[in-house]
């Protein structure tokens, strides 16, 4: 039986629809696929540029506190070496104040005879030579005389040895004073071999440096305590 024209109609429009149903359907399941595969990607991009941001500030973060360590320990070392500049200036101060004093000890002949004849007998027993030459102040020289007459004896008996000694009447020890403070010597001797290469310096000056020394650390604890950092004590 053959079609008519209005069927042949009929099953073109049917054709039609059915084609621009399937077509609707696979747009939409375009879209839908790149609306899904849009939004893994976005997400994708969206983690990844988080996870850069977070590592960015991380590390800006460990940067800032490292900055922040390196600052407090230049302060800590700035802050510790103004308090040692500050002791040590206390020191030198206290130093510098036992120095001026000097100039007094040989004002009291009594005190400051007793003082020379330790001086010159320590100074032989330093050198422990036969021949001896005593360097002094140009106004010493009476007391040392005197002082070397009282300490001979002393000498001889202790070391069962003779001994000659003769004072430098040439050369004599600075005695420069300004404001009471000693420039070369506030007294003492200084002791010479026969040749003159071995010498001994009993100044007022080299005993109290040498006392500053030995008694530094004790100085150092009665200023500003025991150092809880020190292991070992001299």
């Amino acid at each position: 039986m053959a079609l008519t024209d209005a069927d042949v109609q009929k099953q073109i429009k049917h054709m039609m629809a059915f084609i621009e149903q399937e077509a609707k359907e696979k747009v939409e399941e375009i879209d839908a696929k790149a609306e899904e595969e849009f939004n893994i990607e976005k997400g994708r991009l969206v983690q990844t540029q988080r996870v850069k941001i977070m590592e960015y500030y991380e590390k800006k973060e460990k940067q800032i506190e490292q900055h922040k360590k390196i600052q407090m320990s230049n302060l800590m070392n700035q802050a510790r070496l103004k308090v040692l500049k500050a002791r040590d200036d206390m020191i030198t101060d206290l130093l510098n104040e036992a120095r001026q004093r000097l100039a007094e000890i040989a004002k009291d002949p009594a005190r400051y005879s007793t003082i020379l004849e330790g001086l010159v007998l320590q100074a032989f027993y330093q050198l422990l030579e036969p021949k001896v030459t005593i360097r002094c102040r140009q106004q010493d020289v009476e007391m040392v005389q005197t002082a070397v007459k009282k300490t001979i004896p002393i000498y001889k008996e202790a070391v069962k040895s003779n001994i000659v000694v003769k004072i430098d009447q040439e050369r004599f020890l600075s005695s420069e004073i300004v404001l009471s403070f000693c420039f070369n010597s506030c007294g003492g001797v200084e002791a010479y071999n026969d040749n003159g290469k071995i010498k001994v310096s009993n100044t007022l000056e080299s005993r109290i440096e040498l006392i500053a020394q030995q008694m530094m650390p004790e100085i150092r604890v009665n200023l500003f305590g025991a150092n809880p950092n020190r292991k070992f004590m001299d």
